[in-house]
């Protein structure tokens, strides 16, 4: 015979486990993800990467991601790849800067890393190429102005 206090043991689980699940039921009935006002897009879908990483990932067959992140660059976080995507866009349609080999990453201390073909910098000041310095500050503008655009609506 099964002692009585473990049919109570489980009969008190299940209704606490049927509790729970009601109270999961009746909480996901009320969340709607596609509900805002008129001619607003839910915020969920207003994140989008930037034309330039769309591009650049499609380009090179991986489909839409977050950001473009290839083969032997330095890892770094999603935002700075972006930045990067828009920079290098920006490089491919510019004569004097088509030849750089510029990659962001993360530095051994954590903060941001540029490289410069062979050189590694931590700061955009210290770039020798005030063009280059000016590039990535569009590139960072760019990635800003979208930032806010989607913010706004």
């Amino acid at each position: 015979m099964v002692p009585s206090g473990i049919i109570v043991t489980v009969i008190v689980v299940v209704i606490i486990m049927l509790v729970i699940w009601g109270l999961l039921l009746w909480k996901s009935r009320r969340v709607n993800l596609t509900h805002t006002p008129a001619g607003e897009k839910p915020q969920w879908m207003r994140t989008a990467p930037p034309p330039a990483t769309l591009a650049a990932t499609e380009a090179g067959g991986e489909g839409i991601t977050l950001y473009d992140h290839d083969k032997g660059e330095i890892v770094a976080a999603p935002f700075v790849e972006q930045i990067e995507d828009i920079l290098r866009s920006q490089m491919s349609t510019d004569p004097d800067l088509r030849s750089y080999d510029v990659d962001f990453g993360t530095g051994t201390d954590g903060g941001l890393e540029i490289r410069v073909g062979d050189q590694r910098y931590a700061d955009i000041k210290q770039i020798p190429d005030e063009r280059l310095r000016a590039a990535i500050g569009r590139a960072i503008a760019t990635y800003n102005q979208g930032e806010e655009d989607k913010r706004s609506g």
